[in-house]
């Protein structure tokens, strides 16, 4: 046994050394030669598991992402030996796979476009061969929900099991992909874009989007996906197709057929985060559960009281049940004012209104209502919306304000952190 161990520990410290030595500008096919027999069976799994280790290392992220497309080089001939799994309809990865073939064919729909921009010698079709383009590369973005379900719910999951180098990896891969895709995007919404750029663009930005898209599908099918069917359970698998929905899918919807045998089990047990005032006690203790986690009543009261805008709940009898504090206020509360009749806490002459309001709220003939004013050298947005459960049935107002004056003076991109 020891020895088999010990095995297993060389083979991973050999496939360790073969990427190390990559990363040190080594040939990849002299490699490949070098160690035909071990890089012969080498799985999915296994080359996550040797980046996330030397990651932990001490490898950069940023390392491994910039020689990913020669760490598959390298380990490809074993890749396209690895049986291909057949998931039934319905499975999260059946649908991911379902939408790689969709955008595969919009791909190929768009490059003849591409191809006929650059022989092009007269521009008589120019603007139609542009139409074109900017037709299919709408579908193109559709690939966000694609992207957006592996970051948000894919990728929570393999975190539980400790996989979390390989997916931030291919994160910021995607966000390089979706650069390139707004790139094109505002280009081809410029009215008054040249051929000259166009042709620029198609050389330095499409073309190298749509290959960076189809090498990502190939570390998809072949690394990722067959990873994540070896790691996440069948719970979890529940939980990922339940969640989807809410995100939405690229070009397609998922088959029906796969029904998990086990309840949707979800990413972490909120026990697993104790507080400080429950250190040494049950982790769980003290915690609030909600359909999208668990906090204690502490920390709930620090998310309202922080929050830039002054929130006051109404509960279905028209009583007032609670008000933010926060230190930047638009309108004056007192705690007197829980446990009183909503309509005793507004002046005479503008108390009909907030019955209108809540009126309208009980009867269901609105959910929402809006207004601004301009007071105190403030612009106050001031927002109401009726609460209802899952029945539908009227369970009480909030009113949410702030002072809106500094957002109207807002303009471009601020994208990077200041001191100031």
């Amino acid at each position: 046994m020891s020895e088999l161990i010990d095995n297993r520990k060389q083979r991973r410290e050999t496939l360790k050394k073969i990427i190390l030595d990559i990363h040190q500008n080594k040939n990849p096919q002299e490699l490949k030669e070098r160690f035909r027999d071990l890089l012969s069976d080498v799985g999915a799994t296994e080359i996550a598991a040797l980046e996330q280790e030397l990651i932990q290392e001490g490898l950069a992220e940023t390392q491994i992402k910039s020689l990913c497309d020669v760490h598959v080089s390298v380990f490809q001939d074993s890749l396209d030996k690895q049986p291909k799994a057949q998931e039934q309809g319905g499975h999260p990865i059946h649908t991911f796979r379902k939408e790689n073939r969709a955008i595969e064919r919009v791909i190929q729909a768009i490059r003849p476009i591409l191809e006929q921009i650059q022989a092009m010698t007269q521009e008589a079709n120019f603007n139609d061969l542009l139409k074109n383009w900017k037709s299919r590369h709408e579908e193109l973005l559709e690939i966000e929900k694609h992207y957006s379900r592996k970051e948000n719910i894919l990728f929570a999951y393999l975190e539980k099991h400790g996989v979390s180098g390989p997916p931030k990896v291919m994160w910021s891969i995607q966000d390089d992909i979706r650069a390139q895709l707004k790139q094109v995007s505002q280009e081809l919404l410029n009215p008054q874009a040249e051929k000259s750029s166009i042709l620029e663009l198609i050389k330095t930005t499409a073309l190298p989007a749509l290959q960076a898209i189809e090498d990502l599908i190939y570390k998809e099918e072949n690394i990722m996906f067959p990873m994540s069917m070896e790691t996440l359970t069948e719970g979890e698998w529940a939980a990922v197709a339940e969640q989807s929905d809410e995100i939405g899918y690229t070009l397609v919807k998922p088959d029906f057929g796969w029904i998990p045998s086990v309840p949707a089990e979800p990413p972490v047990d909120p026990g697993a985060f104790p507080t400080n005032h429950d250190q040494g006690n049950d982790g769980a203790q003290g915690l609030l559960p909600f359909e999208t986690g668990a906090m204690t009543l502490e920390q709930i009261s620090l998310i309202f009281n922080h929050l830039p805008v002054d929130i006051t709940f109404v509960d279905e009898n028209d009583i007032v049940r609670y008000f933010s504090f926060g230190k930047e206020r638009v309108f004056q509360r007192s705690k007197a004012i829980i446990g009183r009749n909503v309509k005793n806490c507004h002046p005479p002459d503008s108390v009909h209104i907030v019955e209108k309001i809540v009126g309208d709220f009980k009867s269901g003939k609105r959910n929402f209502a809006e207004f601004w004013i301009h007071m105190n050298n403030q612009f106050v947005y001031i927002q109401y919306f009726a609460l209802r459960d899952s029945e539908g049935i009227y369970r009480g107002t909030i009113e949410v304000t702030q002072d809106v004056q500094k957002l109207q003076t807002l303009q471009g991109d601020k994208r990077i952190y200041s001191e100031e």
